[in-house]
């Protein structure tokens, strides 16, 4: 099974992109709750990490694509000295629940937030500094087309930063690490959550991106240069950085 159709409920009258919106609305009440749950808080290091390697270039702009609750997108405000972010989601459920954290916080001047498909942008070519996607582009239905589009709307030199999860390699973590999130992970979603779906889709997802060298070849071949990448706590998750 090729990754852009891995969805969530596997409909047949139904496009992965309606499912993954589906499935976000459903869970946004419980989202952020679980992700510092299941991976015991540990997913805010991981987006502290990220944001420091775009901290040399000194941006201006941001627009953090699959933005979720704008926990990225409040992370980059404390680190960079922007002036503009903007947060997209194809969730208005995800996006509900980020401008309340915003607006709680007073960075409504700053953040904007808004419902949007990351595959079809609306902005105009090259008026960002810095692209963000924080465990995000595994749920895009057509993946190059979804990282072309943070390639177009990107400035000449810009820098492009995407946190994944990916497959650890590492024995026994590998093994540990892959029960946990098969078996565990969608038991602790479908109590809490009440959808199972949302989490075994997860895994599945994890499991078919392609992650390490073949991401960053396939972000060579949309058009980035100066393509890296860093795993992150023993390979659960990868910062991918890149500039245009």
């Amino acid at each position: 099974m090729e990754h852009n159709q891995v969805r969530p409920y596997q409909h047949s009258d139904t496009s992965k992109k309606q499912e993954v919106t589906s499935m976000f609305d459903k869970i946004a009440p419980f989202y952020d709750f679980l992700n510092g749950l299941l991976s015991a808080g540990i997913d805010s290091i991981w987006r502290r990490k990220a944001i420091k390697t775009l901290t040399a270039k000194n941006p201006k702009s941001l627009l953090d694509i699959a933005t979720g609750t704008a926990d990225l997108a409040i992370e980059a405000n404390k680190q960079l000295a922007l002036t503009k972010i903007v947060g997209l989601d194809i969730s208005p459920g995800m996006i509900e629940i980020g401008n309340r954290k915003i607006n709680k916080k007073g960075l409504s001047n700053i953040i904007s937030l808004e419902v949007g498909d990351s595959e079809n942008l609306h902005y105009s070519s090259g008026s960002f500094d810095v692209v963000t996607a924080a465990f995000g582009v595994r749920n895009f239905e057509n993946l190059k087309a979804g990282l072309s589009e943070m390639y177009r709307v990107l400035a000449d030199d810009g820098q492009v930063l995407i946190l994944e999860f990916s497959r650890p390699t590492i024995f026994p973590f590998k093994q540990l690490f892959n029960t946990y999130f098969k078996y565990i992970l969608p038991t602790i979603g479908k109590v809490t959550s009440k959808d199972p779906k949302a989490y075994k889709y997860l895994y599945e997802s994890v499991q078919l991106f392609p992650d390490y060298d073949e991401f960053a070849s396939i972000l060579e071949e949309i058009g980035f240069k100066k393509v890296t990448w860093k795993a992150l706590s023993l390979g659960i998750c990868t910062i991918y950085h890149a500039e245009k």
